[in-house]
């Protein structure tokens, strides 16, 4: 049974490190949540160390500047890892060839242009139509305002029967922008592989995001580390994966499934919603704070 918190300081001595999502638990992709930044400013000030972890598709220091921008201040974390960074980081070692159909955005540019230092002498990366490439590297739809996945069948199809593997450098679903819920790279790829395609995953719940966190904050396996996030199929089941704590945000994604009350989530209700979904969170709170 998971129990239900009202702050982060009820638990957070009893960790080291952080892994913190962003959207649904840091801001709401416009605006940061002041009692979030005040937690993990908390938190730190305690001697605990905050990794923003999250599925975005570009390379972390993009992320680090749309949180400037959104005026989250440097003093509430200590590193950003994207899944952009460890997608990036297969697309240069070749995971899906070197000629490659972008389903991207201008804001994805960095994805591409960005080239870290291990890879610099590696043979470049070449965007081409579909019809032309050795795979798809998807960062998001291209309208991701306008667009909806199923827009996208019958080049999926066609991609899946010149047997193009997708390299999926977000595998978040949906997330909400404000109040509008759009589409994510990782539904792109979930109806690849539904149409029979191959998609390769980097970010959570996948390991590859958590490895990278880990070797770039330094930590090893006797740190003591919580997870905390709102994606029910992404940041819980990948803490399980990790064999590390869960702090389930209860007022992201699913802030619908539990009452009327966003702050105070209805205990019998997210018992049996964590049940229906065999999610077993060490504990859950309505909104980070």
């Amino acid at each position: 049974m998971t129990q239900i918190i009202r702050s982060l300081a009820e638990v957070g001595t009893h960790y080291d490190v952080l892994f913190c999502d962003l959207w649904g638990c840091l801001h709401n992709g416009k605006a940061p949540w002041p009692a979030a930044i005040a937690a993990l400013q908390a938190f730190r000030a305690g001697g605990g160390r905050v990794v923003l972890m999250t599925n975005a598709p570009r390379p972390w220091k993009y992320v680090a500047e749309q949180l400037d921008r959104m005026g989250v201040p440097r003093d509430a974390w200590d590193l950003v890892v994207s899944s952009g960074d460890a997608a990036q980081d297969a697309m240069f070692a070749g995971a899906v060839g070197r000629r490659v159909w972008a389903i991207a955005q201008d804001k994805d540019e960095g994805f591409f242009t960005d080239i870290p230092e291990e890879w610099q002498d590696a043979p470049p990366i070449q965007r081409v139509p579909m019809t032309e490439a050795e795979g798809i590297v998807c960062c998001g739809l291209f309208d991701d305002l306008t667009e909806v996945p199923e827009d996208y069948r019958t080049r999926l199809i066609l991609s899946r029967e010149r047997g193009l593997k997708l390299l999926c450098a977000n595998p978040d679903v949906v997330v909400d922008l404000g109040e509008k819920r759009v589409y994510c790279a990782g539904a792109l790829a979930e109806m690849y592989q539904n149409l029979g395609g191959e998609a390769l995953y980097f970010g959570k719940p996948h390991p590859p995001i958590y490895d990278l966190a880990r070797r770039r904050l330094g930590i090893d396996d006797n740190a003591r580390i919580l997870a905390v996030g709102d994606g029910i199929a992404t940041d819980i089941p990948g803490a399980a994966g990790e064999g590390i704590d869960a702090l389930f945000v209860t007022g992201g994604l699913a802030a619908a499934e539990f009452g009327p009350d966003v702050e105070n989530p209805d205990p019998a209700m997210l018992e049996e919603w964590l049940a229906m979904r065999a999610e077993a969170p060490r504990y859950s709170i309505g909104r980070l704070r």
